[in-house]
């Protein structure tokens, strides 16, 4: 991993911290940062012994939205993605980085420690769990600045929140408090400031600390998936397969035994060597459904 500007990252019992850390602009998102945090996620799949990711933001804000320093340029600069992607437009770096974190093999927890503006609130949709400080504030603000929402938005907020309100708070451009992103569903929970890193500490080693690796990374893919699948017959195939490919892993022996013999699992199925043959299933899955 190179040395990073705009993020820092540590890995602490199976756990990666992606701290967003230009404090002195509010954490205001530049192309430096996504870039540094696609190289993050890259490393945290590429390691069995990190098996979860927070990410949080240094100081008052968790990220302020795009850095504004090009003035009326800001959001028609030039950006090369001629190795992420091959297309005849410019890719939205927001977009680029929520497809990468929807790819990841790890569960991925916000713990929002401030204000969440622009591509700081709806980079956290393709996060699977959102813990916030209870002075934490968002703001879909994208119409208010002439443009309209980022970071595969569009497609990830309205399955958070539902369409209506989606549309709302997109239209409206206003910032809102915690507590009302904990009754949109936008956020999972709300703690106190002092208290967001341990809370969140806490969930993210409840969902790894008792269960197989390989396991948690297809549940994460089948329930994204599968939330906007045509029926659920698709879910069907899904299952079915996967529950074959586990149902003859070592993991499934070690969890049936350690269940009857009372005692804590051992799994030793590895994300890096272990993931099923028809993974990732995008492209493969339905291939022969008639």
């Amino acid at each position: 991993m190179e040395e990073y500007k705009t993020i820092h990252f540590q890995e602490d019992e199976s756990i990666g911290y992606i701290t967003l850390n230009r404090p002195e602009k509010l954490n205001a998102f530049t192309v430096t940062m996504m870039s540094e945090i696609l190289d993050a996620f890259d490393h945290i799949d590429s390691k069995d012994s990190i098996k979860a990711v927070i990410i949080t933001g240094e100081g008052r804000a968790f990220c302020a939205g795009a850095d504004l320093s090009s003035g009326g340029e800001t959001f028609n600069s030039g950006f090369d993605t001629s190795d992420a992607y091959k297309s005849d437009f410019k890719r939205d770096s927001g977009g680029i980085l929520t497809l990468r974190m929807f790819n990841c093999l790890k569960p991925i927890l916000i713990a929002c420690n401030g204000d969440a503006v622009g591509i700081g609130a709806s980079l956290q949709l393709a996060a699977d769990i959102r813990v916030a400080s209870s002075t934490a504030r968002y703001g879909f603000v994208f119409a208010k600045r002439g443009i309209v929402p980022d970071a595969c938005s569009s497609w990830f907020l309205p399955r958070i929140v539902g369409i209506s309100k989606a549309l709302e708070l997109c239209f409206s451009g206003e910032l809102f408090s915690a507590e009302d992103a904990l009754k949109f569903g936008l956020v999972n929970y709300t703690v106190e400031p002092s208290d967001l890193m341990i809370e969140t500490k806490k969930i993210a080693h409840k969902l790894i600390s008792n269960t197989a690796p390989v396991s948690v990374a297809l549940t994460r893919h089948m329930i994204w998936d599968m939330s906007s699948a045509s029926s659920p017959e698709e879910a069907h195939i899904l299952d079915s397969k996967s529950i074959n490919s586990r149902g003859a892993s070592e993991d499934a022996v070690e969890g049936v035994m350690s269940f009857l013999e009372k005692r804590k699992a051992k799994y030793v199925n590895k994300i890096s060597s272990d993931m099923p043959s028809f993974f990732p299933w995008r492209k493969s899955i339905f291939k022969d459904k008639k």
